[in-house]
């Protein structure tokens, strides 16, 4: 069964012309919920590695160890440049793990900590006017190597902390360039996810001639997690979550 959701994801893809090979040059990126870690849920087995959690760790399930991670909360443009700590197992759900002291920092919802992390290559453009170390790891542990760099954001306007009041949160199934290809997909998972409601599935089309298939509004994190991992389970990869789409 699986197989075939594969053969048929990858033939709607095939609509966009060297989208494949886009997509291995473009650094990760993806927008979701950040997992923080507790010590109780690796000793319960829900992850698979032990974190400090007095320290600025980050674990991520795909990248390599040593990558370089730009964690972004969505809601307030702050960010931090984190090394990926460890390759750790968490819950589908959730696009990376994150120790407590990073979700203090970056001034995320415990409940909702939405963010978007980018995968930060090491070149010529990846300039900064300026980086330092906090203060608050070298506190903690003076013989750590470092592992933290902080660059400035650009927009010192704190009027953004508060633009969205009311979240709704979408999951973004796929970008397609063909009407036809979403609309297929749609009729898809409209008949062989039974349990899928598929009042939650619409397309929306862009200025720029993509054509998204998404679902939603949540404002359950329950519900939007119910539907995600039912997604997941008939066969998408990689799902990303907007806020307010």
């Amino acid at each position: 069964m699986k197989y075939k959701i594969f053969i048929f994801l990858i033939f709607l893809s095939s609509c966009a012309q060297n989208q494949e090979k886009l997509q291995l040059i473009q650094p990760y990126s993806s927008k979701g919920f950040a997992y923080i870690y507790s010590d109780k849920d690796y000793n319960d087995r829900i992850i698979n590695k032990k974190f400090n959690n007095e320290l600025f760790e980050a674990g991520h399930s795909k990248l390599r160890p040593g990558s370089l991670i730009k964690i972004i909360n969505i809601k307030t443009n702050e960010f931090m440049i984190l090394k990926n700590n460890k390759k750790v197992k968490y819950p589908d759900f959730y696009k990376i793990l994150i120790t407590n002291p990073v979700a203090n920092k970056l001034n995320l919802s415990k409940d909702l900590p939405f963010v978007e992390i980018v995968e930060v290559k090491k070149n010529k453009s990846f300039i900064a006017k300026k980086t330092k170390i906090f203060k608050e790891e070298e506190k903690i542990h003076t013989n750590a190597p470092v592992e933290l760099v902080k660059i400035d954001n650009i927009s010192k306007d704190k009027k953004t902390k508060n633009k969205i009041i009311n979240n709704k949160y979408n999951i973004i199934i796929g970008e397609f360039y063909s009407m036809n290809s979403v609309t297929t997909l749609k009729k898809r998972i409209i008949n062989e996810l039974i349990n899928f409601n598929d009042k939650n599935l619409y397309i929306k089309v862009k200025k720029t001639n993509k054509i998204t298939l998404l679902s939603g509004p949540y404002k359950s994190i329950n519900l939007l997690k119910n539907d995600y991992i039912q997604l997941k389970k008939f066969g998408f990869e990689e799902l990303d979550i907007n806020i307010n789409e």
